[in-house]
Formats: structure tokens, sequence, C-alpha cells
């Protein structure tokens, strides 16, 4: 397993991130010079600033797909199926927005589309995975993070604050992707991509982001009508490490993933018991979790099982799930959005049913767009709100999808 080559519209800082993560000079084209082609013979990665070439080059086997754009996921992976290239996709943002679609269109390719692993997703999918074939009904699955009903309105401006940051600390990040993770938009988009991958329900209200230590899990996941706080059984949450008045969770998984699932029956309920599990006060209800992801550090699992394995490290399978774009303040007719993690909106999980009967905007192209009227703090956008185009590629995919999906699951707007 090699890097063969690596896009990016900065040539200069590809080569700087090779540096930074301790990548044998000798390994790489430091001048960036070479064709991909011509690194593939030479054994040395290459670096473009032309993702077209990479991805049609022969030899190339698997793509992964890290823009973080909607847009550039969507046009990386019709070109992975059109050159025949299996992809990782590893742009969260591009899978809610379109996944459903770009799977389908893979698999008729005769291609693999694969979730990352490493990112949370993927590792929750895993865990699900797991649940079901040992038997086990999936009660709920997520993973934990930072949150506080506050978060919501958060913008680039107070970001840090909330981290608890300094400007010194912050100088060289990105605040706009910082806020896409503390506003809530981020775990929304994530669950959306677990419902997707693995048939799970989203609220009917979206997250509500629970304060829930580890040990607490299969007590706070599970139905009010047997003593927890979910709507209904096969679902997703991201549970906080924060309580709702700020002080921090015992035990916490901020930074893990978790999948809660119920015993069928007595004998399954005394093995939980004689095993040691941590339940719930019935001993009904138990937990799994993993405390930790190493994002980009595990990615090579994902490659290694569409080769080795012929198969995907999670993959999106129907369309449960979708993050509509929803204002964080009064927004007025003629303002520009401004996209994740911006000012002017966040990202509201929604079951795909309701998101495509209301029209919902889905965040994933909230940026760039004009308003065409009003829109009240906390109101969901529809793509009514906006000036529009399929002239976009990305919208184009969207508003196919949606006609698929609206005619497979009987949905009338209005």
């Amino acid at each position: 397993m090699r890097v063969a080559g690596i896009a990016d519209l900065s040539k200069e800082r590809a080569i700087t991130s090779l540096r930074r993560t301790g990548f044998p000079d000798a390994k790489y084209d430091a001048q960036a010079t070479i064709s991909v082609a011509e690194g593939i013979k030479a054994n040395k990665t290459a670096i473009t600033t032309d993702s077209i070439e990479l991805i049609a080059t022969p030899g190339i086997d698997v793509i992964l797909e890290v823009t973080g754009s909607p847009a550039a996921g969507v046009r990386h992976a019709l070109l992975c199926c059109e050159h025949k290239k299996h992809i990782v996709m590893i742009n969260v943002e591009a899978d809610v927005l379109a996944g459903p679609l770009l799977a389908r269109k893979a698999q008729e390719a005769g291609i693999i589309y694969s979730m990352a692993y490493g990112d949370q997703p993927a590792l929750i999918a895993e865990l699900v995975d797991w649940a079901r074939t040992a038997g086990f009904d999936v009660v709920c699955a997520g993973k934990g993070t930072k949150h506080l009903p506050a978060f919501h309105a958060s913008t680039p401006d107070t970001v840090w604050s909330h981290y608890g940051l300094t400007e010194e600390q912050t100088k060289d990040l990105n605040p706009q992707m910082f806020n896409s993770f503390l506003d809530g938009t981020k775990s929304a988009l994530e669950m959306a991509a677990v419902a997707n991958a693995c048939d799970l329900t989203p609220p009917k209200a979206g997250l509500r982001f629970p304060p829930c230590g580890i040990h607490d899990l299969p007590q706070v996941l599970k139905p009010t009508e047997d003593g927890g706080q979910l709507d209904t059984k096969g679902t997703v949450e991201v549970v906080s490490c924060l309580e709702i008045d700020g002080r921090p969770v015992f035990n916490d998984l901020r930074w893990g993933v978790y999948v809660v699932f119920e015993a069928p029956g007595e004998y399954q309920k005394e093995c939980f018991a004689q095993y040691g599990m941590k339940t719930d006060s019935t001993g009904r209800y138990a937990a799994q979790s993993k405390p930790y992801h190493l994002i980009g550090l595990e990615l090579g699992v994902s490659v290694a099982t569409i080769m080795c394995r012929g198969e995907p490290t999670g993959s999106c399978k129907t369309f449960a799930g979708d993050v509509v774009a929803t204002a964080k303040r009064d927004l007025k007719a003629g303002e520009k959005l401004d996209g994740e993690g911006g000012f002017m909106v966040y990202g509201k999980l929604m079951r795909a049913r309701d998101s495509l009967a209301i029209e919902g905007l889905p965040i994933g192209l909230a940026h760039g767009l004009v308003l065409k009227s009003d829109v009240r703090q906390g109101e969901g956008l529809s793509w009514k709100h906006v000036d529009w185009s399929e002239k976009s590629q990305a919208v184009a995919v969207r508003r196919e999808m949606e006609a698929i999906f609206r005619e497979e699951l009987g949905v009338r707007t209005g």
C-alpha cells in the first residue's frame, strides 16, 4: 500500500503536509514536477493540482476524498465511477448531501464506495454490525462530543472562547471549520451518515445531546417508556461531555463512539449479568463503546479492507437521515449564506422523509446562495428560500436524488 499521488490546489501546502507528518523525503517528488503516471513508475508520490489527472491515471486503485467540500466530493465520486476507482469518502458533507445516490452509482459502476475507518461514522457502523451479527437489536448508536444548547448560535467570532483557547493557540486554525463541530452541524452530519449506513431512524426533533457518561449509556439511551430519553428504538444520538450547567460529565465519551443494544430474551439478559456488563436498571439494555477514534491514523484499514476483502468499512445504504440548514439568527432577503460553521446557519438532523416534505435546503449547499425571503431564527431553510440553479453539478445531483427518493418513499411536499 502506497500513496501514488496527491491532488491539492496548492502544491506547497501538500509538500508542507508531507514534511509535517514525517513522510520520507525520498518517497515523494519535492519539486512537484512529475506526473502521477511517472511517479508510479519511479515509486514516488507525485503532487498535482489536477484531481482529474489523479483519478484518471491507470494503476491507481483507491481514491481518498479528503477535500471537505460537498461539491468537490460529488464531482470526485462521479469521476471515480467513470474511471472505475474505488473511493473512500472522507467527506461527510458530500456523503450526506448525495451519498444515497452516489453509492448507487458506485455499485452500478462496479466500484466500492466506503466510509473512512477512524472517522466516527465508520467506527459506529462497525459496532452496529457487531451487535446485529451477535443477534442483538440495536436501540441507539452514536458518539460523544462537547455540546451545550447555546452552541447552536456559535459563530467564528465566539468559537475559541467556547473551546477555552487563546489567540496564540489558534492563529493557524480555521475558526469556521472548528465552529462547525461546536455548533452541532458536524454531529448532525455524522449521525445522518450513520443513519443512512445502518438504516437507523433519526430522532423526530433532531439531536438532543443529552449529558451522559459511559456508565449511563444504557440507562439514558433507551425508550422513554422504559425510563430513558429516546422516542424510539433503532435511532442515533450524540451525548455531551458537559452537563447543562457547564459542569463536566463524569466518565465522559467526548472522543468516542458507542452502541446500545437490547437482550432479546431472559437468557441473554442473564448473560449480561454473568459477564459483568454494565446495564440499565432492568438488566435488558447494555452498551459497548470505544473511547477514542484516530481519524487519519486508522485510514489504511479502509484501503486494506477494500483491496483485500472487497468490502467497504461502512457505506451508505439508504436515505434515512438528512441535515437541513437552520437559521442561527433572523435572516433577511438579499443576504448571501455563508455555509457550514459560519455566522448564519447550522445543520439540524432530520428524518429524510421530513426533509423531503418541507423541501429542506441541505447544509452542504447553504453557501453562496442568496436568500429570496426572510427566515426566522430557528427556522429550517427550504429551496423556496433561496435562488438556486441546476447548472451547479452538486445541486443537480442532489435534486436528482431528492426526486428519486421522494417517489420511492412516497413523500409529498407541502
